[in-house]
């Protein structure tokens, strides 16, 4: 009864706000559609939807024997991954994230899925993810925080590929041999590996419009167009030439094969209980077959430290025939073999006593771990040398235990072999390398190229406490 008199009393009133409503209020289907153009904050998207990757590329120098980094447009794509179960780091993470979006706007964000599920909830933007067989055609570069652990499982994303995008490393973790940069200087290492190639002057970038011809070479119509792909960036850059010096780290190349020679690398397993059950995608048809001696490996699984095969919880010695381009070597008797990059050299290898070598060494590393003769050595053979380990018949039908970075696992029997070769790194027609690990190094202040491999000697001095005496930190 109330309501009946209240609009009866303001029934004119409220005709002229219906009317009012209808023509000036949006429907609901109008709000629908004019939000539905725009991401939700926090939302996590599908990595299909960002562009394709920006291939770089290296460039020697006659002096340095560093590559120098030089990117043909911005990189668009950054896959960052933190190490695992670290609060903190993952906290710098997010830091860093937001630096990059708030400072580079055009440049898309990229989590591991388990990553992603963490951070999505503090960063005011979205971000994507995918799974690890579609980061290949996506990611530009690749950003670590954590130690060296969390350098390998960034290089094992793109171990079934010949062209990995360059990393930036930054140490934080319990051993950062491999981590190049300090976290407190992320917006001075973000900065030069993006400007890395750009040939933009500070002045181009504080003011394009009209200081863009001040310390440009005239008619140098590639400098011309390299300005045009950053002129959105102010601030300062790294000047008309210089750029980031990347360091190339060789890998293994590895296949495991059954005993009727069939590659079986699909079946490798990952070791982390933190990551997925996943196995690598099936082998081709096509490269199922058996290969004769000599031919190149086919469906290769990549490896930046070692290959690792091993006794495991058996109480006896492994016996491993070893063969080197074909020929027969030695009978190793021991807990097990490892064969190493120089990258790895100063990882397992280091700990089994085997030699450490410079990470440009074009070599491989053959170390025995705790074998029963005195006199089996540690072994350096050129890159391309083809290693094959076969499991000895004196075994008794033992499992052997393949490991490869610590990433992969699978267990081999008698009549199984693993071949080993180095990877070789080269050029490719459209300019770029293909091949090896791009790491950005850390510049030196002082910008002196004699400085280049400072940060190799430097870990040997600091965390390896190189040739210290006994009971000396």
């Amino acid at each position: 009864m109330l309501r009946s008199s209240v609009l009866t009393r303001f029934g004119p009133l409220h005709q002229r706000l219906c009317a009012w409503q209808t023509t000036a209020m949006p429907t609901p289907l109008s709000f629908a559609r004019s939000f539905s153009v725009t991401a939700r904050l926090g939302e996590i998207l599908d990595i299909s939807a960002l562009p394709h990757r920006v291939q770089p590329k290296y460039k020697e120098s006659p002096t340095s024997s560093l590559l120098s980094l030089q990117w043909p447009e911005p990189p668009r794509n950054l896959l960052i991954i933190p190490k695992f179960h670290a609060p903190q780091v993952t906290s710098s993470a997010v830091t860093f994230a937001k630096h990059v979006h708030k400072e580079y706007p055009l440049v898309n964000l990229v989590f591991e899925r388990r990553v992603a599920s963490q951070v999505h909830e503090s960063l005011p933007f979205p971000i994507y993810t995918a799974d690890p067989s579609a980061l290949h055609d996506k990611i530009d570069l690749v950003a670590t925080l954590g130690g060296d652990g969390t350098i390998l499982r960034a290089a094992s994303l793109f171990s079934l590929h010949s062209s990995v995008p360059p990393m930036l490393s930054f140490s934080m973790g319990s051993l950062g041999f491999l981590g190049e940069w300090k976290f407190d200087e992320y917006k001075r290492a973000w900065r030069q590996v993006y400007m890395s190639g750009s040939r933009v002057s500070v002045t181009d970038l504080q003011d394009p419009h009209t200081q863009a011809a001040v310390n440009r070479p005239p008619d140098d119509e590639e400098s011309l167009q390299l300005h045009d792909a950053w002129s959105h960036v102010r601030g300062k850059s790294m000047g008309l030439t210089r750029s980031s010096k990347v360091l190339l780290r060789h890998r293994l190349k590895v296949g495991v094969y059954d005993t009727d020679g069939v590659n079986i690398n699909s079946q490798l397993m990952p070791t982390s209980t933190a990551e997925p059950q996943q196995l690598l995608p099936p082998t081709p048809p096509a490269l199922r077959k058996p290969t004769k001696g000599g031919e190149p490996m086919r469906q290769a699984f990549h490896a930046i430290n070692e290959l690792v095969i091993h006794r495991g919880p058996n109480p006896h010695l492994a016996i491993i025939d070893v063969y080197v381009n074909g020929r027969f070597l030695t009978e190793a008797v021991a807990d097990g073999i490892l064969v190493s990059t120089p990258t790895g050299s100063t990882a397992y290898s280091l700990s089994a006593g085997g030699s450490i070598m410079h990470p440009l060494v074009k070599a491989l590393l053959i170390t025995p771990i705790c074998a029963r003769s005195l006199s089996f050595r540690p072994l350096g053979l050129p890159l391309n040398s083809k290693v094959v380990l076969k499991v000895s018949e004196k075994n008794r039908g033992r499992e052997l235990e393949v490991s490869i970075d610590g990433k992969r696992k699978t267990g081999v029997t008698i009549g199984m072999e693993i071949r080993v070769e180095g990877e070789m790194v080269g050029r490719t027609p459209n300019g770029g390398w293909a091949g090896g690990v791009p790491c950005v190094i850390r510049s030196p202040m002082s910008g002196n190229p004699s400085e280049d491999d400072d940060g190799w000697v430097g870990g040997l001095n600091g965390l390896l406490k190189f040739n210290y005496p006994f009971g000396e930190a």
